[in-house]
């Protein structure tokens, strides 16, 4: 039995379509209702389909009250980090502090360069993060004397002012499936998220990345309970079941209850983008895996 210590959280994935932008916004406003704990969207700047994620996740947090917020995962290599730093601990102040920072190294490199954005190889792109996240927490230390100065290889901010600071300590999580990116998570992050859809050998590589994490961790003199883990997921809701999160809501949550004490995750973030749904994932769904949960840990 593996426990990090973290509440379960239970949200959305919803596709920041601008043809239903309406409906994704009232997806948000249905997530909140239920009493889902997050509401995500997924940034990819270079997508004109999409609704632009921050501009989406302050026009719902005008709209909810709640319901935490955050991008899954933001693509760093079309956002300066100063401006990031700025942008979540604005909304957060707006928000009430629901704002979490979701951030991502970036994949897409002909996109990217494309709209603009430097092409980096996959070390580059994770040392580039890595100094990314240093500019950003300093940012946010709107009490430590003088301006923010960070020479990277990648990011240089000489003096920058700092501030403002957020109302709360917005977590930085990363999108993280690699060695690199997975002992960076340890070392420097706050979450983890990882996609079900994208680990190929399914539940069973979870507990080989969170060593990963772990190990990153300990090098760098943190509680690995210090990391929450997220998991983004799909799934169809069927009147028996056939495999995992195909079946009847009860067999969903044996199934989540699984993955969270076998393999310590506290986050399940659904994909889905109809209202049913995700009404069922929130009522019938998330209180069941809490009371599993509860009663396998007394």
């Amino acid at each position: 039995m593996t426990d990090y210590g973290h509440d379960l959280l239970f949200g959305t994935f919803v596709t920041p379509l601008a043809a239903r932008a309406g409906e994704v916004v009232e997806l948000a406003r249905l997530a909140e209702r239920c009493g889902l704990d997050l509401v995500t969207y997924q940034d990819h700047p270079y997508q004109p389909r999409f609704l632009d994620a921050w501009t989406l996740l302050a026009w719902v947090a005008a709209r909810t009250e709640r319901v935490r917020l955050a991008p899954n995962v933001l693509n760093l290599p079309l956002r300066q980090p100063t401006v990031i730093a700025r942008s979540a601990a604005s909304l957060d102040l707006l928000s009430g502090g629901r704002v979490e920072l979701s951030l991502g190294a970036g994949a897409f490199w002909d996109a990217i360069a494309a709209n603009g954005g430097r092409r980096l190889t996959p070390g580059q792109a994770v040392s580039a993060l890595e100094e990314a996240i240093t500019v950003i927490r300093e940012v946010w230390a709107s009490d430590r004397p003088g301006g923010v100065r960070v020479r990277g290889d990648w990011y240089s901010v000489d003096g920058a002012k700092r501030g403002p600071a957020p109302l709360h300590d917005i977590g930085i999580w990363l999108g993280a499936y690699k060695p690199r990116m997975l002992g960076l998570t340890g070392r420097a992050a706050d979450g983890w998220v990882a996609s079900l859809g994208f680990l190929p050998g399914g539940p069973a590589e979870l507990g080989a990345l969170n060593a990963r994490i772990d190990e990153g961790a300990a090098g760098a003199g943190r509680d690995p309970r210090a990391v929450r883990r997220l998991l983004n997921l799909g799934g169809r809701f069927a009147p028996t079941a056939e495999g995992l999160l195909h079946g009847p809501p009860g067999r969903w949550a044996e199934d989540l209850a699984s993955l969270t004490l076998e393999h310590g995750m506290s986050g399940y973030i659904l994909a889905a983008d109809d209202a049913a749904t995700i009404q069922r994932f929130a009522e019938e769904v998330a209180p069941a895996v809490r009371e599993l949960v509860a009663a396998a840990r007394g």
